[in-house]
């Protein structure tokens, strides 16, 4: 008995201790990269832009626009959303937002951490657009680095919506709004 209890302290214990210290040392960087990785083996076709690559793009008033979709419930949308961002059904998505873009115009999906963003933009492709991408880390990571959030229409806010209680973890406590949990309709966020 003592060598079994032995055994599964090295086999089950150990690794969950070690795994919860790196991420409470490595925190949410480590947890979104993990995420993203998990995301990606999912939807290998989907591609892929950083936050900081989407807010230079923005910037750049020289550059056309990529539509915006933000891929998260009504609910979520209301709380705060990228500037000028369409809210798309994660769950029965439809052309609508998109009729007006070129099956070669750029689009970037979003969601609160990359998951139904990644599942509309691998939606898109199979429909023929080949310009998608994917915001990396969601609108947790881009709120999570100060970047600007909006809500009716365009006018500044400062919270997001967290889905769920644990979800939510991977925004910092300045950034998330006390809100009911997001019904779950999906594996993520």
């Amino acid at each position: 008995m003592r060598r079994i209890l032995k055994f599964l302290l090295i086999l089950i214990v150990l690794p969950i201790l070690g795994g919860a210290v790196v991420l409470f040392v490595a925190g949410r960087p480590l947890a979104f990269e993990v995420l993203q990785r998990r995301i990606a083996a999912r939807f290998p076709e989907v591609k892929w832009i950083s936050s900081q690559d989407l807010a230079r793009w923005q910037d750049d008033a020289g550059q056309p626009q990529a539509l915006i979709l933000d891929a998260r419930t009504q609910p979520e949308y209301a709380v705060s959303h990228l500037r000028g961002a369409i809210l798309i059904d994660p769950y029965r998505p439809s052309l609508r937002p998109v009729r007006e873009t070129p099956p070669s115009g750029a689009i970037v999906v979003y969601s609160s951490a990359g998951y139904r963003g990644a599942r509309v933009a691998s939606w898109l492709s199979r429909a023929g657009y080949t310009s998608v991408v994917n915001l990396a880390g969601g609108l947790f990571k881009w709120a999570n680095e100060g970047k600007p959030i909006f809500r009716d229409g365009d006018r500044p806010a400062t919270l997001v919506h967290p889905y769920d209680q644990r979800w939510g973890l991977l925004l910092e406590g300045r950034y998330r709004a006390e809100a009911a949990d997001v019904e779950k309709r999906s594996a993520a966020p």
